[in-house]
């Protein structure tokens, strides 16, 4: 599991459990309004640019949201800019639709960003350079930088978010497949591959969709479930690519359990569904 970050439920109420970055331990934490997690997503520098560590600070918010909703909790969102970053609101929800990242309740200032979610803030999500007023109530969680490479790097990013060359959601896919506290260098091979992985998956699930649903295997939902309570998703995914291949497993199995980690991956596995010739 990723030993970085992490989220767990249990069947009897709701409980986040997060890992303290800055101790190296984790935490089980209670919302401070019973059912509401409240989150605090920091964006470091330029969006859009050959590093988008701050969308991917965005995407790994968006992934602890879909987690901890699936076990009932309510999660509120602010995205949290820098003095240097503070007019990139425009060009932070253009990045944030594309990815298919979940609206955040509000964009402020990282001073105002309690007064933003009208309370204490839960959990909050940086990457290892921002540095955060000690004084701030909340865990901190560390992520990964992230960077694209290619040979004009900031053009590259602006591409794949403008979907000129890929589906955005592979650039989703592609940031997905690297553990979150790790950095993530995606290349052009690396955006080929989650780009026909996407497009992959969701013709397979079309397929399956033709056939009797069956439900998940509970060792297949228990394995899922543990990923995601971990934000696991390199785990998660390899769960998938081996479902996918395996000639014993029944297509409505597949079918239902693409379906499922769908919730929390967000690659719009089922869009294909009906569209077959």
């Amino acid at each position: 599991m990723n030993p970085d970050l992490g989220c767990h439920r249990t069947s009897l109420e709701n409980v986040v459990r997060v890992l303290n970055t800055d101790t190296g331990s984790y935490a089980e934490i209670r919302a401070t309004r019973p059912g509401l997690l409240r989150v605090c997503a920091h964006v470091p520098g330029a969006i859009g640019e050959s590093d988008v560590t701050g969308l991917r600070v965005l995407l790994i918010a968006d992934l602890l949201a879909r987690a901890a909703e699936l076990s009932g909790l309510q999660v509120l969102t602010v995205v949290a800019f820098d003095d240097e970053s503070a007019g990139q609101a425009g060009t932070l929800e253009r990045a944030v639709a594309a990815l298919g990242i979940h609206p955040h309740a509000a964009h402020t200032r990282a001073r105002d960003a309690e007064t933003s979610l009208g309370g204490a803030i839960d959990v909050h999500l940086a990457g290892y350079e921002i540095r955060l007023d000690d004084r701030q109530s909340g865990l901190v969680a560390r992520v990964g930088a992230a960077r694209v490479r290619g040979d004009d790097e900031g053009a590259a990013a602006r591409d794949l978010l403008a979907g000129h060359e890929h589906d955005p959601l592979a650039f989703r896919l592609a940031l997905m497949s690297f553990p979150v506290e790790q950095a993530a260098d995606l290349t052009k091979h690396g955006m080929d591959g989650a780009s026909e992985t996407v497009g992959q998956w969701r013709r397979r699930v079309a397929e399956w969709a033709e056939r009797p649903s069956r439900p998940v295997p509970t060792h297949i939902a228990e394995t899922l479930r543990a990923a995601f309570d971990q934000l696991d998703t390199v785990s998660a995914l390899a769960l998938l690519r081996d479902l996918a291949s395996d000639r014993d497993a029944p297509t409505g199995v597949k079918f239902e359990t693409f379906l499922y980690a769908d919730r929390v991956l967000g690659l719009d596995l089922a869009s294909e569904i009906g569209r077959l010739g």
